[in-house]
């Protein structure tokens, strides 16, 4: 029965009228809004967090289309399973003809399909067999092989705003079958927009919670009704959203911070809210480069082997190796001057704009070039003792300046300075200059 199923799908709508959010994409001046209507659309990737319709979006499009939608599950669906679906399209088209609207194949969390399982979509993208549609919460640009990328136009999907959310939970309050015989009033929704964060689902399954759990009629919905409710099972919105932000974040500070102990607690606060450990063992990467870095750069290695390590044993042992990530991140020696060296440079590059690399930096490969003096004065520093000689590589016009080099740094950064130094001495220190 309809009653049984979570207000979230019993408020999934079927056509755009009742379609909340993404008015960028589907509203009257929406980029997909004249393709649907027009019946032609490219493959597509669905990009956004959780809860903001992506699923939804796609099967609506099937809908308006009229024409078929096939499934499937990333995380449960392997190669076998791609060219089982592909198969019984190609044998629905036989005898299907003059019908320039492809059956829709969607992939959810297509993130998660290997490259293998990417692969195997390929021809049925390029030869127009299947109007592919996937969703990730992932960027595509990491996630997804360039051939099918390139395949495939890349729509952002953003999280609800306040108005639709509060848009959306009316229209629950008065159409629902279950909800509509209550007599609710959004009294106070500070609370439960927050725990929402711009997740649709969320938003309707902590309104559904709230309702379910309180026999009062009529029912005041208030902050502290929603946080009492909420906080009584915490774990079951952990996931996505700004909480699922949050959790994420104090990880990552708790291990700029040197805290094992507290980093621990955060990554045992995802891990129980259902987060993709792939999405944990990416930040750990980001991490290791952005707050350890050249202290010991040994971290970033550790934190990529772990990501591979996730892959290769799964879960839930795959808990253990980033308990290990994690504590040795958090107790590691800490340095952000790659972070800052780099952050430094391109603002210099956005402020200078494209300097000329000095001709002695050129290759010449043309006899043309060269008599233009590219590679002219070059000097390469193997020939010279100890494998380098003294020569200007950036622009003259920025022989002063210093990206990396600081007075403020831990004893593994301090041999690099001195090597550097005693490598660079006169121009690091021009007051010694003849």
């Amino acid at each position: 029965m309809t009653s049984h199923k979570p207000l979230a799908e019993r408020m999934r709508p079927t056509s755009l009228e009742h379609y909340y959010g993404q008015s960028h994409l589907v509203g009257p001046q929406g980029i997909l809004r004249p393709m649907i209507e027009q019946g032609r659309l490219p493959s597509m990737i669905f990009w956004g967090p959780p809860g903001v319709g992506k699923t939804t979006l796609a099967e609506i499009i099937a809908h308006s289309l009229e024409t078929s939608f096939h499934s499937l599950s990333a995380v449960h669906s392997g190669v076998k399973d791609v060219r089982e679906v592909l198969e019984r399209i190609q044998s629905e088209q036989r005898g299907i003809f003059g019908s320039s609207v492809r059956p829709i194949l969607f992939i959810d969390e297509i993130h998660r399909f290997s490259k293998s399982q990417q692969d195997s979509l390929l021809a049925a993208v390029e030869q127009g067999l299947v109007t592919l549609i996937g969703a990730t919460t992932e960027n595509p640009s990491f996630e997804v092989i360039r051939p099918l990328l390139s395949r495939c136009q890349v729509y952002t999907l953003k999280p609800l705003s306040r108005d639709e959310l509060l848009s959306l939970l009316r229209h629950a309050l008065e159409t629902d079958e279950l909800l509509s015989h209550r007599h609710v009033e959004l009294t106070e929704t500070e609370m439960l927009l927050r725990y929402a964060g711009g997740d649709a689902r969320r938003a309707l399954n902590i309104l559904e919670l709230v309702v379910l759990s309180t026999i009062d009629d009529p029912l005041h919905l208030t902050d502290a009704l929603v946080s009492d409710r909420v906080q009584t099972n915490p774990i079951a919105f952990d996931k996505g959203g700004e909480l699922h932000y949050d959790i994420a974040s104090a990880l990552i500070k708790s291990i700029r911070g040197s805290d094992p102990d507290a980093a621990i607690y955060w990554l045992a606060r995802l891990i129980e809210g259902g987060e993709d450990p792939a999405f944990i063992a990416r930040r750990l990467m980001i991490s290791a480069a952005e707050d350890i870095g050249l202290a010991n750069p040994n971290a970033l290695l550790l934190a990529t082997a772990c990501a591979e390590t996730l892959e290769r044993i799964g879960w839930p042992e795959g808990r253990i190796p980033l308990a290990e990530t994690v504590i040795y991140l958090a107790t590691s020696e800490k340095s952000n001057s790659a972070y800052m060296a780099i952050n430094k440079a391109l603002a210099l590059v956005k402020q200078t704009g494209n300097l000329p690399v000095p001709l002695h930096l050129r290759n010449a490969p043309t006899e043309l070039m060269s008599d233009l003096g590219y590679g002219e004065g070059y000097r390469y520093a193997h020939d010279y003792p100890g494998h380098f000689v003294e020569q200007e590589y950036l622009p003259s016009s920025l022989r002063s300046q210093r990206f990396w080099l600081s007075d403020e740094a831990n004893a593994s950064e301090a041999k690099m300075m001195e090597r550097q130094r005693h490598r660079w001495g006169r121009r690091l220190d021009p007051e010694e200059k003849e």
